[in-house]
Formats: structure tokens, C-alpha cells, sequence
């Protein structure tokens, strides 16, 4: 007779568990962090004193002042020799001026000393990145940022409103928002360090795929123009200085 009690052979299916533990435990390992960001080496910008512009030339930015606001449909000033130097204008200073947006989100402003400062002013700008290249590549633009002026015994500067109404090429298009810069910021600032001038891409957010999160970037010099303590002008200056800036961005208090 055979036994009545054979061997359980799937018992080794029992026998091959203990293989399967380290396998389920092995999945369970979390994945490493992301690297670090790097360390900013950005520093504040210096405290420079600011000339006061000689009557003539106030009365000439005084009219350039009023562009966007009398006549925004008129054409655009032109210089056929190149924006002036700033050491022969009281008053003028050069600032590094850095434009940057996924290409469908809105454009953001940043403003430096030079590309190893702290950014010193940042707007967000309610117009698309994309329309702002393809306007820039048609020809001259002009941006105008106005506020209501304050009563006389206020203090606070002409770049600390926090709220401005822009006129894009005349248009009206919205509210524009000063903020801090935010780490996002920070962090575009220190891997634009080493540029100067130039336009590109750079890749989007980590894990996030498609074209439409790459940023766009337009970083260039800008002359920046006191009028008075309730107009300054950023004029982008051409690499060539031959052609006359391409942009110009109007601050005014009205």
C-alpha cells in the first residue's frame, strides 16, 4: 500500500519566502534625497551716492518721461549713434537687468548691481514670456510702470511702490506686484552668475518634463536714468552700442 501520509511537495514553495523577504524590504528603501542646491555667493549690493542730473538734462528725461502716458501710439525715441555713455550723463547709472519666465508663464524682473549682487528689485510682469521674446525680436519695446504719486512728507522711494499699473507698448496690461526675490529667484541669480549679456534656456523643474517648463532667460545691461525722485528710465543697451537700446522700461509716479 502506499503511504497514506505522502511528502508535501509544495512545502518548497515555503522554502523559497525567506527569499522573497529581503526582496519586499529592499523595495521599501526610500530613494536618496536630491542633491543640495548650491550655496549662494551672491552679495548685497554697495551703497553708492547718487549725482543729482543737471537742469538741462531733467527737462530732456522729463519729456521721454512722458511718452507712455501723453502719447503712448507715438513712435519710439531712436538714437542713430548708440545710447550715450553713462560716465557723460549726471545722473545715470549701469545695472545689470535680467528677464526670465517659463515660456507660456509670466515674465519676471530682476535688477542688479552687477550679476554678483543681490537682486535690488523684483516685479512680476503680467504679459507671457513668449510674447515678450517675439516682441523684443520685431523691434523696439516699451514698458511703462506708473503709480500714484504720495503726499510730500512721504519717504518711500520711487522702487519700493509695491503695486504699479504697466502699459506694454501703450497697452494697458494688468497690475505689476514688487516682491522679495524668492529662493526660485536666488537660485536662477547664482547660475547666471558668470553671464554678463546673453539670452537662452535653461532646463525646467526637477521630474517635470516637456518644453513648456523650460526658462527662458534675456539678461543684458540697462542704463538706468534719474529723472526725478518720481521717474527713473532703464534703457537696454545694445552689445554693439550701435543700434539704440531695444527696450525701455519707465518707472513713474503720476
Amino acid at each position: 500500500m502506499g503511504d497514506p501520509n505522502p511528502i508535501p511537495y509544495p512545502n518548497a514553495s515555503t522554502s523559497t519566502s525567506p527569499s522573497t523577504t529581503p526582496s519586499s524590504s529592499s523595495a521599501a528603501v526610500p530613494p536618496p534625497p536630491p542633491p543640495p542646491r548650491p550655496q549662494l555667493s551672491l552679495v548685497q549690493p554697495s551703497q553708492k551716492k547718487k549725482h543729482k542730473p543737471i537742469k538741462v538734462l531733467r527737462v530732456f528725461r522729463s519729456v521721454f518721461r512722458s511718452f507712455p502716458i501723453i502719447t503712448p501710439a507715438c513712435g519710439f525715441p531712436y538714437f542713430p549713434s548708440g545710447f550715450p555713455d553713462g560716465s557723460k550723463i549726471s545722473g545715470s547709472s549701469r545695472v545689470t537687468g535680467t528677464l526670465f519666465g517659463c515660456r507660456r508663464g509670466r515674465v519676471t524682473l530682476s535688477l542688479q548691481e552687477d550679476p554678483k549682487c543681490l537682486p535690488m528689485l523684483v516685479v512680476e510682469l503680467p504679459v507671457a514670456t513668449n510674447v515678450l521674446q517675439k516682441e523684443i525680436g520685431g523691434g523696439m519695446v516699451r514698458i511703462a510702470l506708473e503709480c500714484e504719486k504720495r503726499g510730500e512728507k512721504d519717504k518711500t522711494k520711487l522702487m519700493e511702490e509695491p503695486v504699479w499699473t504697466m502699459y506694454f507698448n501703450g497697452k494697458n496690461s494688468g497690475y505689476v506686484v514688487k516682491r522679495e526675490a524668492e529662493e526660485e529667484d536666488l537660485s536662477i541669480m547664482e547660475l547666471l552668475r558668470p553671464v554678463s549679456m546673453g539670452a537662452g534656456v535653461l532646463p525646467g523643474k526637477m521630474g517635470v518634463e516637456g518644453q513648456d517648463d523650460e526658462l527662458a532667460y534675456m539678461r543684458a545691461h540697462f542704463q538706468r536714468v534719474v529723472g526725478s525722485k518720481d521717474s527713473e528710465t532703464l534703457y537696454m543697451l545694445s552689445p554693439n552700442g550701435d543700434n539704440g537700446p531695444e527696450l525701455s522700461i519707465f518707472f513713474v509716479r503720476i
